[in-house]
C-alpha cells in the first residue's frame, strides 16, 4: 500500500546552528519522514486496512519550539499514527475510520462514521475527537527577536462530538454544515487542569477550570481553474449556541483566499486570510499571527494575537530545470489593533508587536522520491531564519 505523508519543515533561528524539521503549513498540510507498514483484517467477511506510522521528525520542531520541553534523546520526540478504515461496516457501505496520532507532548483521537445517501442528498457524518496540544500560538513567549516562541506552561485538551452534513457539491462551489459539542480544559505541563496563566489571568471564558459550548459551522469553498490560473475561496462561519446559561456566545468568521497566476516560466501565489470574533471568547479562541503558513521569519504566534486578523502571503517562483525551482517571498500580518480585546490581553503582556513583515528566498527540489524545500527568512528585526521542508514521499 502506498500513501503520501505530510509535510514537515525545519526552522532554524541562526543559520549556524544545526537545522530541526518543522511544520509547513500552507493550507494542505502533508508529512516526512514517515515509516509505514499496512496490515489487513477480516471483520465480518470484509477487508478492514489498518495502517501503522511512525514518524521520527513530527516532533523534532518541539525542541526548538519548546525548549523548556524538549529532552535529551531525540527518540523522546517520536510520533506514532495508527489509522483504522472499514469500507463497509454494516454491509450497507457504511465508513469507519479511526485515527489515533500520539507524540511526546499532544496526541488526537479521531472516530468518524460515514453514512452512505443519494448523491442529491447531503452525505451524513457523525464525528467524536478528542486532542491535546501545546497552546503556543497565544500562551507561547516570543524569544529570539521574534523568531521563535517558546512554552507558555499552557496546554489544551478538546473533546467533541457532532455530525457533519455535505451538501452535493456543484461545478465550482461545495459546502459542508457541522453542528458539534465541545468541551476545552486548559492543562498546565503536569497534566493538571488550570484556570489561571502565569500571570493569574484566566485562561477561559467561563473562569473556571473549562469550557463547554455548542457550535455550529457553515463552511463554504469556490474553486475555478484553467491552464495559466487558479482561484481558491474559502469561507468558515462558526456560531455559538447558548444551550446553557453559562455556555460561549459568539460569531466567528475566517477567509482564505489564494489566486495563481503563470507569469511567462515563472508562477506567482498570493493568499489572503482574515477573521474576526465578535461576542463571548476565551484567550484561546484568538487569532495568532506569525510561523510557518502566516507570516514566516516569525515564531508561531510571535507577531500578535487577536480578535480579528489579516495576513497576506505572496510568492514567485521560476523554473532552473526541470527539478529545480528559485522562489522570493514575502509575508505580513496585522492583529488590525485588536490584540488588547482579548481577555487578559496575552500579546501586550508578551510583548508582540502586533504586526509583522518577514521576507526570503528559497529553492524547490522536485523529484519521484519526493519534494525538498528550503526558505531562508528575515523578519523585521533582522533575524534570520532557515526552514527545510520534505513533502510527498512514497512509503
Amino acid at each position: 500500500m502506498k500513501k503520501n505523508v505530510e509535510n514537515r519543515t525545519v526552522a532554524v533561528t541562526d543559520v549556524e546552528e544545526v537545522v530541526v524539521v518543522r511544520r509547513l503549513i500552507w493550507e494542505e498540510r502533508e508529512r516526512a519522514s514517515m515509516l509505514a507498514k499496512c496490515f489487513s483484517l477480516r471483520l465480518s467477511g470484509l477487508t478492514a486496512k489498518i495502517d501503522v506510522n511512525v514518524d521520527f521528525t513530527h516532533k523534532l520542531c518541539a525542541s526548538l519550539m519548546l525548549p523548556a520541553l524538549s529532552s535529551g534523546s531525540p527518540f523522546s520526540l517520536v510520533i506514532g499514527s495508527l489509522c483504522i478504515k472499514h469500507p463497509n461496516l454494516f454491509g450497507g457501505s457504511e465508513k469507519l475510520d479511526v485515527s489515533w496520532d500520539k507524540g511526546l507532548y499532544d496526541s488526537n483521537v479521531l472516530v468518524a462514521y460515514r453514512r452512505p445517501g443519494p448523491e442529491w442528498l447531503a452525505q451524513q457524518s457523525f464525528v467524536l475527537q478528542h486532542s491535546l496540544s501545546p497552546e503556543i500560538g497565544i500562551h507561547g513567549i516570543p524569544v529570539n527577536n521574534f523568531s521563535r516562541s517558546g512554552s507558555g506552561g499552557v496546554n489544551l485538551s478538546r473533546l467533541s462530538v457532532g455530525m457533519d452534513l455535505k451538501e452535493p457539491a456543484s461545478s465550482k462551489w461545495s459546502s459542508t454544515t457541522s453542528i458539534k459539542f465541545e468541551h476545552v480544559r486548559p492543562l498546565n505541563d503536569d497534566g493538571r487542569a488550570i484556570s489561571r496563566d502565569y500571570d493569574g489571568f484566566p485562561l477561559t471564558c467561563s473562569g473556571n477550570p473549562h469550557d463547554s459550548m455548542v457550535v455550529l459551522k457553515q463552511e463554504s469553498q469556490f474553486a475555478k481553474a484553467n491552464d495559466n490560473s487558479f482561484f481558491h475561496f474559502n469561507l468558515q462561519i462558526e456560531q455559538g449556541i447558548p444551550v446553557l446559561s453559562k455556555w460561549i456566545i459568539f460569531n466567528r468568521f475566517k477567509f482564505v483566499a489564494s489566486k495563481g497566476i503563470k507569469l511567462g516560466p515563472a508562477f506567482l501565489l498570493t493568499r489572503l486570510t482574515g477573521g474576526s470574533i465578535v461576542g463571548d471568547m476565551a484567550p484561546y479562541q484568538a487569532f495568532s499571527i506569525g510561523g510557518l503558513g502566516s507570516v514566516r521569519g516569525y515564531g508561531e504566534g510571535a507577531v500578535g494575537s487577536g480578535r480579528s486578523c489579516l495576513v497576506a502571503n505572496s510568492e514567485l517562483t521560476l523554473p532552473l530545470n526541470k527539478m529545480l525551482e528559485s522562489a522570493v517571498f514575502l509575508d505580513c500580518g496585522t492583529d488590525l489593533h485588536s490584540g488588547h480585546l482579548v481577555p487578559g490581553n496575552p500579546a501586550l503582556r508578551q510583548g508582540k508587536p502586533g504586526s509583522g513583515i518577514g521576507l526570503g528566498y528559497g529553492l524547490r527540489f522536485k523529484s519521484q522520491f519526493g519534494h525538498f524545500q528550503v526558505d531562508y527568512a528575515i523578519n523585521a528585526f533582522q533575524q534570520r531564519t532557515l526552514y527545510f521542508g520534505l513533502s510527498n514521499l512514497p512509503s
